[in-house]
């Protein structure tokens, strides 16, 4: 059906997880420095070694505490994004945080025990959920693909050769995307599942002082959904919607990581790549910038329509709550609170050329026709090979309304539950919400109706304190941000040198092993693709 719905401006959603102590946190005695206050949505930072200085508040779309329910958090964030791409529209959902924050339990999770299962493995059923309730002549495509950045090289975690290097591409009909990317057409959500499973295992994970388990690369599993309804004029209309899940690498500090060698080559290579993001998303806020470096490192390529684009997309930021990781915390906050200004014009995908569905009921119309004749003429044998060859394509395509859950069905229910009694919950916390600002407010009026002249003394100076402990949090705020402006510019200085030393490496190399006449042949070349 054709929606002829505008294009939607909508800033990029924020959330931020706050993950509990782990028993290594516990073990070494560290306190909790962070305050969640999921009716508010708020996080609060306390810098515990100088209780003296004032705490810092941020404020997000919704928050969660350490107490949080892996299907309360799919609900209230990834929901609304796999109902827009059910529509037609893209969307994208990444985690994002220091090394060991838990962003790969938020978003994969424990896939074998239902409660546990995270954003991606949710979002299976959800789909499928939706496939079989649709009317019985709507028609849909389901394909997935699973890719690695690893050191600034793509991957394919689905392709038979791990090792190979893709290439990024950009078309203008198509936009940007991965040549040579494997795709899979899936029927049901345990198809996804297997297929993620699979890539799973060839993704490239090791082992740091901050996560036994650590990913040494950001990963992107992508779900497109195409489906085909009749429209009012008779016709059918198609529309795509995809879904990119990402799973970031986490920013590293060598000091604490204790990254050498190869891992320190791989953090070296994950930082900058995270710095990239961030100055994309700086760039997008600041409203002054007339170029975002967007091609500046493969991860942001990747993320050019999530980011400022034709995208309905969510952030969920993940941070810890012990009181060393203080710094990492702030940067996190602050990268996210950033995040949450970039507007996005998402748009649905209406008859896109490089869609599958139509092309696969053509092909189905086709070999029915030839399949009429050839029974007329009575070849059997041809007859049927064109049978199975009509089976295997009908198998492709999936006919809504018909029961394709079986495990995904049960999954689909815990999700529903869970949603209904979510609203509930939300509901009561807008009431006790809206009690707490009357009451703040009736707090607040009373303070100011002075019976005398001391109590009006007393009021001003209390009012003098506030005005005094805003001041200070200010000048603790603008000392933390050059602090962290100055770490920022040590790490990307370790990089350049890290760089550096690689250079220095590949030049010895060319000297060293590749004789004059070719190294002068290549300089040549190099000189000729920069005339004009």
């Amino acid at each position: 059906m054709p929606t002829n719905k505008p294009e939607v401006s909508d800033n990029v959603k924020v959330v931020v997880r706050c993950r509990p102590l782990n028993q290594k946190e516990k073990m070494m005695g560290h306190k909790h420095a962070v305050t969640v206050d999921e009716i508010r949505g708020t996080i609060t930072v306390n810098k515990l070694e100088t209780p003296h200085e004032p705490p810092k508040t941020f404020t997000f779309d919704t928050v969660f505490g350490p107490e949080s329910k892996q299907l309360d958090v799919y609900n209230l964030t990834a929901r609304p994004i796999i109902d827009s791409v059910l529509e037609g529209y893209n969307g994208t959902i990444f985690a994002y945080g220091q090394t060991g924050t838990g962003k790969t339990y938020t978003m994969e999770g424990v896939r074998a025990v239902p409660e546990q299962r995270g954003i991606i493995p949710n979002s299976f059923a959800h789909v499928f959920g939706h496939i079989a309730k649709a009317e019985g002549d709507t028609r849909f495509l389901v394909r997935v693909s699973y890719l690695e950045i690893y050191n600034e090289e793509v991957r394919d975690l689905l392709g038979k050769d791990q090792m190979q290097r893709l290439e990024v591409k950009e078309r203008p009909d198509v936009g940007v995307y991965i040549k040579d990317l494997s795709g899979y057409v899936v029927n049901n959500a345990d198809d996804m599942d297997r297929i993620m499973t699979l890539g799973h295992k060839n993704r490239s994970v090791g082992a740091t002082n901050m996560n036994e388990h650590s990913s040494r690369s950001h990963a992107i599993f992508t779900i497109t959904i195409e489906c085909s309804e009749k429209g009012a004029d008779g016709n059918q209309h198609v529309r795509m919607g995809k879904l990119h899940l990402v799973d970031l690498a986490g920013s590293e500090r060598q000091g604490k990581t204790g990254a050498t060698g190869q891992r320190l080559k791989e953090a070296t290579k994950i930082n900058l790549s995270l710095s990239t993001l961030g100055n994309v998303i700086s760039a997008l806020v600041d409203g002054k910038s007339t170029h975002v470096p967007y091609r500046n490192s493969k991860l942001t390529r990747l993320l050019q329509d999530s980011l400022g684009g034709n995208s309905k997309t969510m952030m969920c930021a993940n941070i810890g709550p012990a009181d060393y990781n203080y710094d990492e915390t702030i940067s996190t906050l602050r990268y996210a609170n950033r995040a949450k200004n970039i507007k996005n014009k998402a748009r649905i995908n209406e008859d896109p050329k490089d869609a599958l569905l139509r092309q696969f009921q053509k092909e189905i119309e086709e070999l029915k026709k030839k399949l009429e004749e050839e029974f007329i003429q009575s070849f059997r044998q041809e007859h049927h090979h064109l049978l199975e060859k009509l089976s295997a394509l009908e198998k492709k395509v999936i006919v809504g309304g018909v029961d394709l859950l079986a495990k995904a069905e049960e999954q689909e229910k815990l999700l529903e539950e869970s949603n209904n009694e979510l609203e509930e919950r939300r509901r009561r916390a807008d009431q006790l919400r809206k009690e707490l600002e009357e009451k703040e407010q009736e707090r607040l009026d009373i303070e100011e109706q002075y019976t005398s002249l001391q109590e009006e003394a007393q009021g001003k100076t209390k009012k003098l304190k506030k005005v005094w402990t805003m001041l200070m949090a200010a000048k603790s705020e603008m000392a933390d941000l050059q602090q962290e402006h100055h770490r920022e510019i040590e790490g990307l200085l370790e990089n350049i040198r890290q760089l550096s030393r690689e250079l220095r490496l590949q030049m010895l190399i060319i000297d060293n092993f590749i004789p004059q006449e070719y190294q002068v042949g290549v300089l040549w070349s190099f000189k000729e693709c920069f005339k004009l």
